[in-house]
């Protein structure tokens, strides 16, 4: 008689929020989700829009957080994002206001394309998220989403190369090309790295 797999266990919000920096995982129905494997493109691609998005926000009065930050999108569901931006202060907490921004940078796996593209761009409109941007390294692509009056949203910018000013972020502007050049020298200055079991 075969042995059934264990259940998992369900998670409060609460219990989710207080979980340990090293136990990685989004919520999922109260149950944890294993994130995606972060590629060289893709942590190229967070330190460099980290660094852009703090050069222009910073000086506005706002903040930009990384991938641990953990925002709650309902009760049973909470989300990691890539990046996350704020355009002024907010109180302390996950359930404060929403982001301004979120940022996911995409793998290329079929489930995380999928968690990146449908999942994740429900919860963040559902939460009220101004601007969602996806950016996928290995296509080289980069897209904006603005959040409609009716949660829904909307494309604003979709582009592979060039210099684009920011929808609604007056003097923001995104140089792709920058980006994947920056991309392309991350990954040659890391090729033949000798590694601990290499040694």
């Amino acid at each position: 008689m075969p042995i059934p797999a264990p259940t998992p266990i369900a998670l409060s919000i609460n219990a989710w929020l207080a979980l340990d920096e090293d136990v990685d995982g989004e919520l999922v129905n109260g149950h944890l989700e294993e994130e995606e494997v972060a590629s060289w493109e893709h942590e190229i691609v967070v330190s460099w829009l980290i660094a852009v998005l703090r050069a222009w926000i910073i000086p506005r009065g706002g903040f930009v957080l990384g991938s641990e930050t953990k925002i709650v999108i309902a009760p049973g569901r909470g989300r990691k994002p890539d990046v996350l931006a704020f355009f002024g202060p907010r109180r302390p907490g996950p359930t404060a206001m929403p982001p301004d921004i979120v940022v996911e940078v995409i793998t290329s796996t079929p489930r995380d394309q999928r968690r990146d593209r449908i999942e994740k761009k429900a919860d963040y409109a559902a939460i009220g998220v101004g601007q969602y941007w996806l950016v996928d390294p290995v296509a080289r692509t980069f897209e904006i989403l603005s959040l409609r009056p009716d949660r829904c949203f909307l494309e604003v910018l979709g582009a592979t190369e060039g210099t684009h000013d920011v929808p609604g972020c007056e003097g923001l502007r995104i140089d792709l090309d920058a980006l994947w050049l920056e991309v392309a020298h991350g990954l040659s200055f890391f090729v033949g790295e000798v590694t601990d079991s290499d040694a």
